[in-house]
């Protein structure tokens, strides 16, 4: 074990301060054979150029868990504009905070600038990693691995929240959910996911705060039940959403129908259980919300074009507030019609034509 530290001023003179613990490879365990290679190559590179570079966030805790993380997320002290002179497929996002999107070999990489909080943590101003990670939401979600050197830099002690299995957040319970409502979905998401526990404290405020939900743009929210229901264990995630009150405000016709209809409810469950987290297109799980619902209400012997109209138009109204892409839902809803034996060959024109 190593530890980082930083020189800070008093009085008299300077002093070194213990700011963060620094893992090696037999401390935290990462297999590097299960960290994508193309993430390697982007914190490689950025290194190389004398940018401190990182992988962060959940998927440097699902590979201290002995899981192959979906996603890898990035953060370097290189601003956008230097990240995107050291790519060639590269492309500068967004217009408050910029981000950099990095395609290396067909694959897409989120690479972000370490953020300052003198502003705040809604703020925008580049920063340091020291800055960086008290903005993070969870101490688990809050660990830096450098998969050049294989180390894991924890300067919030999530390493061990890992190893007590908690859920522990970094951002006080007074602003934690009223600065973010969605922390509330990913704190049950993370539970869920992991078997962690959740501190009774971090509980009592997601019953207490739970209708600042209903604020959440409907494109926050279907972000984050497309995000479940890519994940592994999306019955599980779900299910303890429902018992939490949040699912009412991520799918509030299917939370009515989960309190009400019990065999609808083990249906429903096993159904996200079952999804493909590593489902090529969204259409593929997203059937996964409307399956069970559909088979109650579609009329099933009806002409083919018919029965598509009628299970996509109910498919669409169940899943509101969310709103997910016309094309999605379309293929969701055309693969359930052909499990019943109808071959649909065209969508919905009249949608088409109105581009819902």
């Amino acid at each position: 074990m190593r530890f980082r530290y930083s020189v800070e001023k008093t009085k008299s003179n300077k002093r070194p301060v213990k700011k963060a613990v620094v893992y090696t490879q037999t401390e935290h365990g990462i297999a590097r054979a299960d960290v994508d290679e193309e993430a390697a190559y982007i914190v490689e590179r950025l290194s190389s150029a004398g940018y401190e570079t990182y992988i962060v966030g959940g998927a440097v805790r699902d590979l201290i868990l002995g899981k192959k993380p979906k996603d890898f997320d990035i953060v370097s002290a290189a601003s956008p504009n230097q990240i995107k002179k050291l790519f060639r497929m590269a492309r500068v996002i967004g217009n408050r905070f910029r981000l950099v999107h990095v395609l290396v070999h067909e694959k897409t990489f989120e690479v972000a600038t370490f953020r300052s909080i003198r502003e705040g943590l809604t703020g925008n101003a580049f920063g340091t990693i020291e800055e960086d990670v008290l903005r993070r939401d969870f101490s688990i979600n809050a660990l830096f691995y450098d998969p050049c050197e294989q180390l894991v830099v924890d300067y919030v002690g999530g390493m061990e929240d890992i190893r007590r299995k908690q859920i522990r957040p970094l951002i006080s319970l007074k602003t934690i959910f009223v600065d973010d409502p969605v922390r509330m979905i990913r704190a049950v998401k993370y539970a869920a996911a992991t078997g962690f526990s959740l501190p009774a404290n971090l509980r009592l405020k997601i019953h207490q705060q739970s209708k600042l939900l209903s604020n959440v743009s409907h494109s926050r929210l279907t972000e984050e039940i497309l995000k479940i229901i890519h994940s592994p264990g999306a019955g599980r995630i779900v299910e303890s959403l429902e018992e939490f009150g949040l699912y009412q405000y991520l799918q509030p016709n299917a939370s009515i129908r989960l309190k009400e209809n019990a065999e609808f409810r083990n249906k429903y469950f096993q159904t996200l259980s079952s999804l493909n987290q590593d489902a090529a297109d969204t259409g593929e799980n997203l059937g996964g919300l409307v399956k069970d619902f559909l088979e109650l209400v579609v009329d099933w012997e009806g002409e083919t074009l018919e029965t598509y109209k009628q299970a996509f138009t109910q498919a669409r109204r169940f899943v509101m507030p969310m709103n997910p892409p016309r094309f999605d839902l379309d293929r969701a809803v055309k693969t359930i019609c052909r499990s019943h034996g109808l071959l649909v060959k065209r969508a919905l024109l009249s949608d088409r034509r109105s581009g819902q």
